[in-house]
C-alpha cells in the first residue's frame, strides 16, 4: 500500500519565492529512491499560508530508508549559510485507499 508524506512549511515572512527557489534548484535524489512514487510543491493561494511538500512512497519502509540515508541527509543540509526560508514544518502521513485508474486513451480511427 503506498504511503504519502506531507512536509508542511511555514516559510518565513516573504520568503516564499526563496522557498521555491530553493525546491526548483535542488539536487533531486529523492526520484532516484527505491520506492519513490512521486513529488509536488504545492504553493498556498486561499486560507492558507503553508506551502506543502507532497511525496508518495511504495511503503513506509521506503519513506524511512530515503528518510536515514546520506543522500537526505546531503539534501537537507544548510551548506550556504542564508538564512532559513522557513519558521517551521509539520510531517503529515497518510496510506492511500483510493487511487484512480487512468481511462485508457482511444485511439482515433
Amino acid at each position: 500500500m503506498s504511503v504519502v508524506k506531507i512536509n508542511a512549511i511555514t516559510p518565513a515572512e516573504g520568503a516564499g519565492a526563496e522557498l521555491e527557489a530553493r525546491f526548483g534548484n535542488r539536487v533531486r535524489e529523492v526520484e532516484q529512491m527505491e520506492g519513490f512514487e512521486g513529488f509536488q510543491l504545492l504553493r498556498p493561494v486561499e486560507g492558507e499560508d503553508r506551502y506543502y511538500v507532497y511525496t508518495r512512497w511504495r511503503s513506509e519502509e521506503d519513506f524511512l530508508r530515503w528518510v536515514n540515508s546520506d543522500e537526505f541527509k546531503r539534501g537537507h543540509a544548510r551548506t550556504d549559510g542564508g538564512t532559513p526560508v522557513a519558521t517551521h514544518s509539520t510531517l503529515l502521513s497518510f496510506e492511500v485507499v483510493e487511487w484512480p485508474v487512468e481511462a485508457p486513451v482511444e485511439s482515433g480511427s
